[in-house]
């Protein structure tokens, strides 16, 4: 059975949001991203330790403290 023109347009149009939508919700993880390896690189890495090893030893400690609550 053919669809009719409404419900196709429809369709197109929630594809495009969605599409819209999922380019925004990258496009600020990205950023964000990049704020949070500058501020770990800035202010919390030890001498000679990675971006990567400072937010891996963030996430034990964070663990750590929510298994001692």
């Amino acid at each position: 059975m053919a669809k009719s023109k409404l419900v196709q347009a429809n369709e197109k149009i929630a594809k495009a949001v969605t599409e819209g939508f999922s380019k925004i919700e990258n496009g600020v993880v990205a950023g964000y991203t990049k704020i949070e390896d500058r501020f770990v690189d800035a202010y919390l890495t030890k001498e000679g330790e990675t971006v990567v090893e400072a937010k891996e030893k963030l996430r034990q400690e964070q663990a750590q403290r929510r298994q001692s609550k």
